[in-house]
């Protein structure tokens, strides 16, 4: 899946992936992480998530990366934030009070320019629907390119949906809990702390044939 086409989906307000309040699985198990007032947390291809105040809100400097710059704008705009704006090394450095954002891709982004603009590694990593953003090709990827700019001994709190992938092409793309297994078990305690299907409140899938929709919330430490 190429850039492309997610710089045309908020090109065309296509955006039905991005909610209008606070993720509730966030504010559930946030406490998981363990953070304290000050840190901070890394959220890859975060959009205008509403997550981003809230986390801030928290105390922890946040910082995102998003490769559409219209969803940058809009979240500093619909925040009634004035952002500072650093351009180099392929990307835009948006920031105001305690939020950082990215603006470019995130597979370009390298543990040099992000230490260097972010001052220090981050403290946890919140990944509320990246990893079902992406086609399979690009997961293991996307698993490399995290280990890059995050020690392992960063906990991360990873939201996941599961369901029959041949009935219904991605996006959001069906992750299973073996394959999230696969990626970081060697590394990682995996813990399960949510698993519901979600079905009934997504009529929209039923209508394209599915009939189990799994939400399922994991912590990485």
């Amino acid at each position: 899946m190429k850039a492309e086409f997610w710089i045309q989906r908020w090109d065309n307000n296509q955006i039905g992936f991005h909610l209008n309040e606070v993720n509730p699985y966030l504010r559930q198990f946030f406490s998981e992480l363990g953070l304290n007032e000050g840190q901070k947390i890394l959220v890859p291809l975060c959009g205008k998530s509403l997550d981003l105040m809230w986390l801030a809100e928290q105390g922890l400097q946040v910082i995102g990366v998003e490769l559409s710059r219209q969803a940058v704008e809009q979240f500093f705009s619909e925040q009634g934030m004035q952002a500072q704006i650093v351009t180099g090394d392929g990307f835009e450095i948006w920031r105001a009070g305690n939020i950082t954002l990215y603006c470019g891709d995130f597979f370009d982004l390298t543990e040099g320019v992000f230490n260097k603009v972010n001052r220090g590694q981050v403290d946890a990593v919140y990944d509320r629907a990246s990893m079902i953003a992406l086609p399979f090709e690009m997961r293991a990827l996307y698993v490399q390119q995290l280990a890059r700019l995050c020690p392992v001994s960063v906990p991360r709190l990873l939201v996941s949906l599961n369901y029959e992938q041949d009935k219904l092409d991605g996006p959001p793309f069906a992750v299973s809990q073996d394959e999230i297994s696969g990626y970081f078990s060697k590394v990682f305690k995996i813990k399960q702390l949510l698993a519901k299907d979600v079905l009934d409140e997504n009529e929209q899938f039923r209508m394209k044939g599915l009939d189990h929709l799994e939400e399922a919330v994991y912590l990485l430490r």
